[in-house]
């Protein structure tokens, strides 16, 4: 089976849109990629090297460092699915990602995104 073209996407093209959706809701690039390193390990050193090898989406989630346990208790709906009831994990974690974005651009508070209440 072919694998879903959005694994092929290169996170570095993805990733401005992030920061643009954000800093149209008044929040910042930090705040994307405070979200970044807490679902992904990722520092800022690491994360910049990700984006300028423009390492494809697959690639970026299966060399994180540390995919936070965490994760798992987001919960809610990205683009019509609830992204706790993905079966492939490369595709729930890129979700994960999606949704955590769509939580900050909403206006949620860093603690309740970052699932620490």
């Amino acid at each position: 089976m072919a694998k879903h073209r959005v694994y092929t996407i290169s996170f570095a093209s993805v990733y401005p849109l992030y920061v643009a959706k954000a800093e149209k809701k008044g929040r910042t690039k930090a705040e994307v990629d405070q979200i970044i390193s807490w679902l992904t390990g990722y520092g800022e050193r690491d994360l910049q090297a990700q984006l300028d090898k423009k390492t494809d989406f697959e690639t970026f989630l299966a060399e994180a460092p540390q995919l936070n346990p965490s994760r798992a208790l987001i919960k809610g709906v990205v683009c019509g699915v609830r992204v706790e009831d993905i079966a492939e994990p490369t595709m729930q974690d890129i979700r994960y990602l999606d949704k955590l974005v769509d939580e900050l651009a909403r206006g949620k508070a860093m603690d309740k995104i970052l699932r620490r209440n």
